[in-house]
């Protein structure tokens, strides 16, 4: 046996070949953005017990319920809601229910989706247009309105932006690579308060979600909750404003959840929740790729 091939060998000892753990093998993988510790703590998210066995049982009876909710909706469309209740019931099983892990993503997916926006916002429009930040540093600060203002913002965004775009006969591509600024992409994850880690915090974040979809359906109206839906296809557009703006479009074949004309049905809002938040990591990673990679791209 060669050197080469002895050494090969030894690296590859360190795990067991015949029975690989499928949670590592995408926490070392580095073809994607995403930050080692969001992705550490999606994998043990995935590999909870709790997505083993509770997620097969909610996902089915949380579908069950959507179906339950709707038909509800087309009978009384606008009659027993409130965003109230909706976020304190969210906060409440967050709190007490959900894991560290799962609290741990919810409150970086607002903060993300905060600072892509105000990247936007600042390199394309000069920070013109109306935006309302969401910051979440602790549980008690996703009550509120928190979770529908996260979805306001999104199609607030686009309608402002493009409205802009056309007045000032504005193209994003247009505008220099050395202009752009990178000011608000910055790391926030110590400013984030330390979350609840009792035994009754076992509740991953897939579970989670589809717990709280047909809540969603529930306490808003339909319209609202059709538009929230619906918003979870609109990484793939912040996705094109984003390789525009940064003449690099290789990020579009990893944020690629299908194009909002075509919108899916809600029945799987929970699963396509799940991806939003992953494409929403992958976004930022990549800002922050480019961010510290940039005397690489200014002469493209």
């Amino acid at each position: 046996m060669s050197k080469k091939a002895a050494k090969g060998k030894k690296f590859v000892a360190a795990h067991n070949q015949n029975d690989p753990d499928p949670w590592e093998a995408l926490l070392l993988d580095k073809s994607t953005f995403i930050s080692i510790e969001a992705k550490a703590a999606l994998m043990r998210n995935n590999g909870s017990r709790s997505r083993q066995y509770l997620l097969p049982i909610v996902r089915f009876l949380a579908r069950l319920s959507i179906i339950l909710v709707q038909l509800l909706r087309i009978i009384i469309p606008n009659k027993m809601t409130s965003s109230k209740i909706l976020h304190g019931l969210i906060c409440w099983g967050v709190k007490n229910f959900v894991s560290p892990d799962a609290a741990y993503l919810i409150l970086r997916h607002f903060n993300i989706g905060t600072q892509i926006l105000t990247f936007l916002n600042k390199n394309i429009a000069d920070g013109e247009l109306p935006s309302v930040p969401l910051n979440p540093c602790n549980i008690s600060d996703l009550g509120g309105n928190t979770f529908v203002q996260h979805d306001l913002n999104l199609y607030n965004f686009i309608i402002s932006l493009n409205h802009y775009l056309e007045e000032n006969n504005k193209d994003i591509i247009s505008i220099p690579f050395d202009k752009i600024d990178f000011s608000m992409i910055k790391d926030f994850d110590d400013q984030l308060e330390e979350l609840p880690n009792k035994w009754h915090n076992f509740i991953d974040l897939q579970t989670a979600i589809e717990l709280y979809t047909p809540l969603f359906g529930l306490f808003l109206s339909d319209k609202d909750f059709w538009r929230a839906s619906n918003s979870l296809q609109l990484d793939e557009t912040m996705a094109i404003y984003v390789a525009k703006l940064l003449k690099q479009d290789f990020i579009l074949s990893i944020v690629s959840n299908k194009h909002p004309m075509v919108p899916l049905a809600t029945l799987e809002s929970g699963f396509r929740l799940m991806l939003h938040g992953v494409d929403a990591e992958n976004l930022y990673g990549f800002i922050k790729y480019i961010r510290d990679n940039g005397d690489d791209f200014k002469a493209l």
